[in-house]
């Protein structure tokens, strides 16, 4: 699914393809307070911010994380042609979203995620928004 005004996360979690780009505005702390995985990229992948949930997620912590790269160095099972491929045709081509269904290979167990990923050329900046659908030891 690309573009249009389909939801990505439930309406209760209240985050929509129209609504990405008031939450690309708040504050890191206001970012920590969302239900679903938020990672701010620049344009090589280079993690800028990162909230709570998806620290949780990754069972990693937001300090230990920025200042890399999100597809090589912290989720390099990413770093393929159905994820960063995506990202960086978004990136070249300006299309500004596209969301796909993703599995997540942690250490610590596998998790079905939707994905949302959003570049802003403008900006200079990527988005990458997780939801977790289930998780499998």
């Amino acid at each position: 699914m690309t573009g249009g005004e389909s939801p990505f996360l439930d309406p209760d979690h209240g985050l929509t393809i129209r609504r990405v780009e008031s939450v690309k505005s708040l504050t890191r702390t206001k970012l920590d307070e969302l239900p679903f995985g938020v990672i701010e990229v620049d344009l090589e992948g280079v993690i800028l911010a990162y909230n709570r949930a998806e620290g949780e997620l990754a069972q990693l912590t937001p300090a230990s994380v920025l200042g890399k790269n999100f597809f090589t160095e912290v989720a390099p099972c990413t770093n393929v042609k159905e994820f960063a491929g995506k990202f960086r045709e978004q990136r070249d081509a300006s299309a500004p979203y596209v969301v796909f269904p993703y599995l997540f290979e942690f250490p610590h167990g596998a998790a079905h995620v939707t994905v949302l990923l959003h570049v802003d050329q403008e900006r200079q900046r990527g988005w990458i928004f997780v939801q977790e659908n289930a998780r499998h030891a």
